[in-house]
């Protein structure tokens, strides 16, 4: 049966690659009156770090690439390696060890379908909101969007267990979408 279901997968997975296509290159970088925040390879350090600060100015910095801010006074920490081109975006939510078991379904129902670029996760007995990316490929309102994100889900958690923008068919969380705190974020975080 498990064999089954991942070939199954598989089968969509490669249907959706043929309908909407791959990449073949970064074609963006070829034109010159592309946005810099659209480009591949945009995210920097110090650009995040701007973003970073405009979102809330008393951010502390612990060291280069690694922040401390709060987002409607909810605690986040930025944790970036530029080395290996990884950043993650974490909300501690609560001890892990006091989830029941219905409650450890009930996350991986919304990981599958109302998380969206968000997660829930555990580490360390905590069960934490995160956003993993790659660092260079990441724009300016999409690291703002993930920090958003990021924080609706720690917020939802126990209610709608959602990030706010939209809720991927075929699963199991019927959320009420919070996309208002995304939109605030973006309007704070975006340079005029």
């Amino acid at each position: 049966m498990k064999r089954h279901i991942l070939l199954v997968a598989a089968v969509i997975l490669a249907g959706m690659v043929l309908l909407v296509g791959l990449p073949s290159g970064p074609q963006a970088q070829s034109d010159p009156t592309t946005p810099p925040e659209s480009l591949e390879g945009a995210m920097t350090l110090d650009n995040m770090d701007a973003i970073i600060k405009r979102l809330d100015p008393e951010t502390e910095t612990v060291r280069k690439g690694i922040w401390r801010l709060k987002v409607e006074t909810v605690p986040v920490i930025i944790i970036t390696d530029e080395k290996n081109n990884r950043m993650r975006i974490m909300v501690g939510v609560k001890s892990a060890k006091e989830m029941t078991p219905e409650e450890l379904i009930r996350i991986m129902q919304a990981n599958f379908d109302s998380a969206l670029d968000a997660r829930y996760a555990v580490a360390k007995d905590i069960l934490w909101s995160a956003f993993i990316h790659p660092l260079r490929t990441l724009h300016d309102k999409q690291f703002i969007a993930a920090i958003g994100q990021t924080v609706n889900l720690a917020l939802t958690y126990g209610t709608t267990y959602t990030s706010g923008l939209l809720t991927y068919g075929g699963g199991d969380s019927n959320a009420i979408i919070q996309r208002d705190l995304i939109d605030k974020l973006l309007k704070k975080g975006t340079p005029i």
